[in-house]
């Protein structure tokens, strides 16, 4: 059975329109096909599953682009100015990583959170 537990909660108000992005990360103890622990990201009615076979993946993808955080296509990254990105972002202990940005904050709130997994 899948177990999940709130890792953290991100809120960055916007007070052009007084929305608030809103990010919730949970670690679950079956993701994926294999069902090994992993991370989900939620925002914006998207969910982003960090589990170790789609994760696979994406380390080679960002070996091959350079070796940097890949930014995920299920980032929302519609506005410059107000956007949430996820990256995976490849290392000795590789992460997760959130950016979190409204349109009247100066700069993103930017979290990372160590994957359960290694390659």
């Amino acid at each position: 059975m899948n177990t999940k537990t709130l890792v953290d909660e991100i809120e960055v108000r916007d007070l052009e329109d007084g929305s608030t992005l809103r990010v919730v990360v949970e670690e679950c103890s079956e993701l994926g096909n294999q069902s090994k622990p992993g991370l989900q990201v939620h925002f914006r009615g998207y969910i982003v599953n960090f589990e170790p076979l789609i994760a696979e993946r994406w380390n080679y993808q960002a070996k091959k682009a350079g070796g940097g955080p890949l930014l995920l296509d299920t980032s929302w990254t519609y506005h410059t100015d107000q956007f949430i990105k996820v990256y995976y972002a490849p290392g000795a202990t590789p992460k997760a990583r959130v950016e979190v940005k409204s349109r009247t904050t100066d700069n993103p709130v930017v979290k990372e959170y160590d994957l359960p997994f290694k390659f």
